[in-house]
C-alpha cells in the first residue's frame, strides 16, 4: 500500500524587473534628481532653469506619490539604515542665488530637503564658464549660510566650476579639497558631498574626491565608476510633467544597477560595473547583459579608467 504524496506547490518565478520595482531583491541606486537653477528665463540654452511655478508641480508630484526629496548624505544615511524606501535625492547645481530665493521656499513648503552644490570660489559672482545664455548671479557667503540655517545640504562643486579631468594635480588638489576647506570656514561644518563639474570624471579625479574625505560624489552618467563617490543622476528640466518623472521613475527602476555594499555609506568599495551610461532623457531599451561586479576592496584606490565625458554643467 503506497503512501500518498502531497503535492508540491511551484511559486510563480519572478522576473528580476518585478523584484526590483516591488523593493525585493538586489537593492538599486538612489533615485537622485538633478536640477541647476530657479527661475523665469526665456533664454535658456543650456536648459538648466526650472520656472518656480514647474518645480512647484514637480514637488506636489513627489508628495501625490509618498515620496520625499531629500539631500544626499541623508538618503544614503537612511538608505544604509534600512529607511530609504520613499525617499528621493534632490541636488541643484553650481549654487545659483536663486536656489535661496525660489528654491528653499517651495522645498519648505512641501516638506523638502535638498543639497545645493556650490562654488567657494566664485562666491558672489557669475556662471562665467556657460558661454551662451545670460549671466546668473552665484550665492555669497550669506547666502550659503542661509541655505544651510534652512536645513538644505551645503556641498562643494570644487572652487570655480573646472572640468576637472583636465587639470594638473595641484590644481585638482585645491579643487576638491580647498574648496571643502573653504566651505567649512563659512559653515563650520565640512562638506560630506562632492559634485563634478561638467559631470566630468576618471579614477584620479574619482580618487581626489574621496582622498579629501567627502562621504559620496555626485555625477551624471558614471559608467564603470558607478559608485558611493560617483553616483548618477537624473537630469530635471523645464520640459519635465507629471508624465515625464513618472517614466524618469520607471526608467530608473527598471535600467539602474545597484551599488556595492551598502551597510555603511561614508567608506564604501566602488561598484565597477558596465552599466549603460544615465541618461535622463534617452528612450527605453533592453537591458544589457549582466556584467558580474569587479569589486575593489574597501579603502583601496580607483584602478585608471577611461574618463566620462557627460556633460551636466
Amino acid at each position: 500500500m503506497s503512501a500518498e504524496i502531497s503535492p508540491v506547490h511551484v511559486p510563480p518565478r519572478r522576473s528580476a524587473a518585478s523584484d526590483t520595482l516591488s523593493g525585493r531583491g538586489r537593492r538599486t541606486a538612489p533615485w537622485v534628481l538633478m536640477y541647476h537653477s530657479v527661475g523665469e528665463c526665456a533664454d535658456d540654452p543650456y536648459l538648466v532653469t526650472v520656472s518656480p511655478d514647474r518645480l512647484e508641480r514637480q514637488l506636489r508630484w513627489l508628495n501625490g506619490r509618498g515620496l520625499t526629496g531629500v539631500g544626499v548624505a541623508e538618503l544614503l544615511r537612511a538608505r544604509a539604515d534600512g529607511r530609504g524606501k520613499r525617499l528621493v535625492g534632490l541636488t541643484f547645481d553650481d549654487g545659483y542665488a536663486d536656489f535661496v530665493e525660489h528654491a528653499v521656499p517651495l522645498l519648505r513648503r512641501y516638506e523638502h530637503s535638498a543639497t545645493v552644490f556650490v562654488l567657494p570660489g566664485r562666491l558672489g559672482g557669475s556662471n562665467d564658464w556657460d558661454e551662451l545664455g545670460p549671466r546668473k548671479p552665484l550665492l555669497t557667503e550669506d547666502g550659503i549660510r542661509a541655505a544651510a540655517a534652512a536645513g538644505m545640504e551645503v556641498g562643494s562643486h570644487g572652487l570655480v566650476h573646472l572640468d576637472l579631468t583636465a587639470t594638473a594635480d595641484d590644481v585638482l588638489a585645491a579643487e576638491v579639497r580647498g574648496s571643502r576647506d573653504r566651505l567649512q570656514e563659512i559653515t563650520g561644518k565640512a562638506p560630506e558631498g562632492f559634485c563634478y563639474p561638467y559631470g566630468k570624471l576618471d579614477a584620479r579625479v574619482v580618487n581626489a574626491v574621496r582622498a579629501a574625505g567627502y562621504a559620496y560624489g555626485c555625477a551624471v552618467g558614471a559608467g564603470p565608476l558607478t559608485g558611493t563617490h560617483a553616483l548618477p543622476r537624473a537630469y530635471v528640466g523645464e520640459r519635465d510633467t507629471a508624465g515625464h518623472l513618472h517614466l524618469k521613475r520607471l526608467q530608473h527602476l527598471l535600467r539602474r544597477r545597484p551599488l556595492p555594499f551598502e551597510g555603511g555609506y561614508a567608506a564604501l568599495p566602488y561598484a565597477r560595473t558596465a552599466g549603460p551610461r544615465d541618461s535622463a532623457d534617452a528612450p527605453d531599451v533592453p537591458d544589457a547583459p549582466e556584467v558580474p561586479d569587479a569589486r575593489v576592496a574597501e579603502g583601496s584606490p580607483v584602478p585608471s579608467e577611461p574618463r566620462v565625458e557627460q556633460d551636466g554643467r
